[in-house]
C-alpha cells in the first residue's frame, strides 16, 4: 500500500503564530470575500468563468473502509480523545490505485498551528518562481531549500522566504490551479510570517495564524507532488530530491525509522 498523508497535533504557538452589470462575481457572503489581494480576487473572477480542473479532489475520495480502519488505528494508539477533542488532525490518500485514491480524514478540514511543516510551501513558491524565471536555481538556492527541509534550518527558510516574496507564496497557494489554501475548506497551508521572532507579513484570513495547515492540505500537497503536478514533472522530481536528501535525519524521521526502519 503507498500512502500519503498529513499529521497535525496542537503545538505551542508564540503570540505572533497565534494571533458591474454583467460582471462574474465571487460567491457573494462566501468565505472567498475574506482574501484581500486583488489578484487572488482577479484569479477567482477568471476562475469562474473559465474553472481549473482540482486535481486533487481529495474530499470526493472518502472511503468508508480505509475510514473505519483509521479510526480503529487512532483508538489502537490511544489519539481517540485528542482527536474528539480536536486537537488532533490527519488524513491519509491511499495511492496504490493510483486511478483510483482512497482518502480517511479525522480533523481533516480543522486548521491548526503547524509549526515547521508549513516549509513545504515556501518550497513549491521558490520552485513556482524558478520556472518563471523570476530567480536562479543556483547552488545557493538549493543549499538553502536542502537546510530548510532536511533539517527545518529556520535562518535559511527565512533566507529563502524573503527571496521568494512572503506575498507570491501565498498568491501560489490560493491560485485556483493549487487551492493550497481555500477559504471554502476552512483554509489550508500558509506562511504568515519569518521563521524568527520577528517578520510577520500577514496572518491567515480566516483563523488569524501566521504558520498554519489543514491535514487535507497537507495531504493534496503530497498527492500532487506524488503524481508530478507541482510546478512540472521536472520541478516536481526537483522537490522530491530536496525531501529525501543526505541531511534528512531530524527527531521526526528518527521516530518514524525507530517504527518502521523499512
Amino acid at each position: 500500500m503507498v500512502v500519503l498523508g498529513g499529521l497535525l497535533l496542537t503545538a505551542t504557538a508564540t503570540a505572533d503564530d497565534v494571533g458591474g452589470q454583467g460582471a462574474v462575481k465571487l460567491p457573494q457572503a462566501g468565505p472567498w470575500d475574506l482574501v484581500d489581494d486583488p489578484v487572488i480576487r482577479e484569479m477567482m473572477r477568471l476562475d469562474a468563468i473559465a474553472p481549473f480542473e482540482d486535481l486533487a479532489p481529495v474530499w470526493d475520495w472518502r472511503d468508508e473502509k480505509l475510514q473505519a480502519e483509521l479510526d480503529a488505528g487512532l483508538a489502537r494508539l490511544g489519539l481517540d480523545d485528542d482527536a474528539r477533542r480536536r486537537k488532533l488532525a490527519v488524513a491519509f490518500v491511499d495511492v496504490t490505485d493510483p486511478e483510483r485514491p482512497r482518502m480517511a480524514a479525522v480533523n481533516g478540514d480543522r486548521m491548526m498551528y503547524a509549526a515547521s511543516l508549513p516549509k513545504i510551501a515556501v518550497l513549491l513558491g521558490a520552485f513556482e518562481k524558478i520556472a518563471q524565471g523570476k530567480m536562479e536555481y543556483d547552488d545557493e538556492t538549493r543549499e538553502l531549500m536542502e537546510r530548510m527541509i532536511q533539517v527545518s534550518d529556520n535562518a535559511a527558510t527565512t533566507k529563502l522566504m524573503h527571496r521568494v516574496g512572503k506575498k507570491y507564496i501565498a498568491r501560489v497557494l490560493l491560485s485556483p490551479r493549487y487551492r493550497l489554501y481555500d477559504p471554502e475548506h476552512n483554509g489550508g497551508l500558509w506562511v504568515g510570517k519569518d521563521y524568527a521572532k520577528a517578520g510577520v507579513w500577514k496572518r491567515d484570513p480566516m483563523n488569524n495564524l501566521a504558520h498554519a495547515a489543514t491535514a487535507l492540505q497537507v495531504a493534496r500537497f503530497y498527492y500532487l507532488l506524488y503524481t508530478e503536478q507541482l510546478v512540472t514533472p521536472k520541478y516536481s522530481k526537483e522537490m522530491q530530491e530536496v525531501m529525501s536528501g543526505r541531511h534528512l535525519d531530524h527527531k521526526f524521521v528518527r521516530a518514524l525509522r525507530r517504527l518502521g526502519p523499512r
